[in-house]
């Protein structure tokens, strides 16, 4: 069974780790897929705007007994009453059927009358109400504009904060990322774009840009210690990053995404279309792609921007030959090539003052001998004989104690 835990913490550590960076061209064609099939549904299917932005009149119908063909029901009743145009009927709650359609005027009161006959309950079961396009309008403004200022701070804070353009630039290339993708998502599967769905819009916006802000405060501070140390390329310190930061990141998403996804839940098997179900299906597509951006978009386009820059250039030729240097010693001391050591007589080991220092020595440079016997035995025959200093034979343990001062 894998344990999380320990997952995680070999992330941070690095002993494991997962080549973010090295796999940049795959996660960009992965988001070129989804950026063009959401352009392909905002531009040729189009967006399915509310009647709060094309204006109309709305009538819900409450109390009904039956929603079995409510759809060709209210198609009827509306035409029955004079209305031309498009009619979008939905339950709301069960037992409630809304029914949006072009500005009614002076067919209002005929609608409902042929709405609360359609649908079989009392003309008092259903309310009507008149909404003009110009609210819708001017709320569609007032977001384009929010956006905008949103996007300038964000790009002057994370200048500032990060001290490099390089993170603006990543970060806000993220934010359009998410943006791009949630409206096409809204586009492709035609669901309506109301006031609610733009405020959630803007809301991941917020979301997206925290979640990138923490996987970037790692990578300048590994950088940062990249650039002081020299062991790591500018590349390695931020895919370390990420892999540190990538069980944060897991956990938060779904701690976000389970809540809204049982919103969602409620909203379509009960409430029906209406401001929270609007809300919560913008807020799930978005911090889904927010969580994809930051992991696998912003970070690698970081370090591409940065990858020319002269600084790099030199950290990751300098890390690139310390890691060179310290492989190839891990390989000399790891592996079977050693120095080989001269066989030593024993005859040549130095007298000691008392014979239990000779009996040592004597013993030490017969195993010095058999050992260097071995090695040489093992060695190329063509590898030069290095000599090894008679006090080194017999140990550092076992040299010869100096004679006192009145015997010297």
């Amino acid at each position: 069974m894998v344990n999380f835990a320990q997952v995680g913490n070999d992330l941070y550590t690095g002993k494991r780790s997962i080549d973010f960076i090295g796999r940049q061209k795959t996660w960009y064609a992965v988001s070129a897929v989804l950026i063009v099939l959401a352009l392909v549904g905002i531009f040729a299917r189009g967006l399915n705007f509310g009647i709060e932005f094309r204006g109309g009149s709305e009538f819900r119908i409450n109390s009904v007994s039956s929603t079995q063909g409510y759809e060709q029901k209210a198609q009827t009743a509306v035409q029955k009453a004079g209305i031309e145009g498009n009619v979008v009927a939905t339950i709301i709650g069960g037992n409630s059927v809304r029914v949006q359609t072009e500005a009614a005027n002076e067919h209002n009161e005929p609608a409902k009358e042929a709405l609360a006959a359609g649908f079989g309950v009392a003309s008092t079961n259903v309310s009507a109400s008149l909404i003009g396009p110009s609210w819708g309008q001017s709320v569609s403004s007032k977001a384009i504009q929010a956006l905008i200022v949103f996007l300038v701070l964000v790009a002057l804070v994370m200048a500032i904060y990060f001290r490099t353009w390089t993170m603006a630039v990543a970060g806000l290339v993220a934010l359009i990322h998410d943006l791009i993708i949630t409206v096409g998502v809204y586009a492709l599967f035609g669901f309506e774009i109301t006031p609610s769905s733009m405020i959630g819009f803007l809301t991941i916006l917020g979301y997206s840009l925290y979640d990138t802000v923490v996987v970037f405060d790692k990578v300048r501070e590994n950088t940062t210690a990249a650039m002081a140390n020299r062991r790591r390329t500018y590349r390695q310190a931020a895919n370390l990053a990420v892999n540190q930061t990538l069980v944060r990141s897991v956990n938060t998403t779904v701690v976000a995404l389970l809540p809204i996804a049982a919103i969602l839940v409620v909203g379509f098997t009960r409430l029906g279309p209406g401001t929270l179900l609007d809300l919560s299906l913008a807020l799930f597509v978005g911090i889904a792609v927010g969580a994809y951006s930051s992991i696998f978009i912003a970070t690698p386009l970081l370090v591409d921007l940065r990858r020319g820059q002269t600084a790099v250039k030199e950290l990751d030729k300098v890390a690139t030959r310390t890691q060179a240097k310290a492989t190839v010693g891990a390989s000399v001391v790891g592996g079977s090539a050693r120095p080989t050591v001269a066989a030593a007589s024993p005859a040549s080991a130095p007298l000691a003052s008392s014979e239990s220092s000779e009996a040592s020595a004597a013993a030490d440079g017969a195993r010095v001998t058999a050992h260097a016997g071995r090695s040489a035995s093992d060695a190329p025959t063509d590898a030069p004989v290095r000599e090894v200093h008679k006090w080194a034979q017999s140990g550092p343990r076992n040299q010869p104690k100096r004679p006192p001062k009145s015997k010297r």
